[in-house]
């Protein structure tokens, strides 16, 4: 079979770089896929052939500069070119910022700002080579709306957006007009991101709603493969999160505080303090889905989504109301 388009993508083992990898495989594409779970990545390989696509597994610690350019020649030497790379691979921390330990801070803008840098300049090199290319990195609507006790995770995803628009335009200057950089921002998705995250608040951390599936991403980002944009949200209430941050921003963070706090954090089940996936590799073989309901529910998104609109209003009235 001919193969369209030679696809790398990095946090292959689970979440939307799984999600991604699947809703590839059957184009006839061929999928580099990347993380450091070799197991997670084989069965991953396996399910893309099944569905018709050629399959490369490369673990992968997206931290390291050199196993990063190792995945890129990899993939180069197997399939002769690199047509998308698309940077997924990401970790989380929750805590109050003086709790979580230092190396677990730095260890999540290692992974989640380095690991796409990394993967931006092999990626770019090889596609300057070729002539074309599209480098689809993936952020997050945290970066628009930031929220409490996920400092790390909200710095790095909003350092993933700057590096998406700072590459456009060095692109630009040198000319590099068929090699294209997406960024994409998901809402709340249903992954294991959750219960992987290093987590010292003392609560256990589940999906802020609302939840939207992992798959829905995945087809924005191949849709992005094929048609590629500046930027695109995954997600209704992201949207309504950016028209608000350029409204009402003061009064999205209020709104922002209060959300994480009813509902990102569990207030009847404790936890203990952990450092999660941070720096070892959960020992399972991974999955989509984190069990979060993403596929389901579409009135109760719905329903939250005009609430948080709702509570943007209010909070909005109430600090108009406190001006005058």
């Amino acid at each position: 079979m001919r193969i369209k388009k030679v696809v790398v993508i990095t946090g292959a083992s689970s979440g939307i770089g799984r999600a991604t990898a699947l809703e590839f495989a059957g184009k006839g594409v061929a999928v580099v896929l990347a993380a450091r779970r070799e197991e997670a990545l084989e069965k991953v390989a396996r399910e893309c052939e099944s569905a018709g696509a050629q399959a490369l597994a490369v673990p992968t610690d997206v931290a390291e500069a050199g196993a990063v350019e190792e995945l890129g020649r990899q993939a180069v030497d197997q399939f002769g070119r690199i047509d998308v790379w698309v940077n997924a691979a990401a970790v989380s921390l929750f805590g109050p910022i003086q709790d979580v330990p230092l190396d677990d801070f730095r260890r999540t803008l290692d992974v989640n700002v380095m690991g796409y840098v990394h993967g931006a300049r092999v990626a770019l090199r090889h596609m300057r080579d070729q002539g074309s290319g599209v480098l689809v990195n993936v952020s997050s609507v945290t970066s628009l709306m930031p929220q409490p006790y996920a400092t790390a995770y909200v710095m790095s995803k909003a350092a993933v957006s700057a590096l998406s628009a700072s590459l456009r335009q060095e692109l630009q200057v040198t000319g590099d007009r068929k090699i294209k950089v997406c960024t994409v921002l998901p809402a709340t998705i249903d992954t294991p991101l959750f219960q992987h995250a290093a987590n010292y608040t003392g609560r256990r951390v589940v999906a802020m709603p609302p939840v939207y599936p992992a798959e829905q991403v995945a087809k924005a980002i191949v849709r992005l493969a094929n048609h590629p944009q500046r930027e695109v949200i995954v997600g209704r209430a992201g949207h309504v999160m950016r028209r608000q941050a350029r409204k009402r921003p003061h009064v999205l963070e209020r709104v922002a505080a209060r959300q994480v706090d009813r509902t990102h954090l569990s207030r009847e089940e404790p936890a203990p303090a952990m450092s999660g996936n941070l720096h070892v590799a959960p020992a399972d073989t991974g999955s989509v889905t984190g069990g979060w309901q993403g596929k389901r529910h579409t009135a109760v998104r719905k329903l939250v989504t005009v609430s948080l609109v709702g509570a943007i209003a209010i909070t909005a009235g109430r600090a108009l109301a406190t001006k005058h």
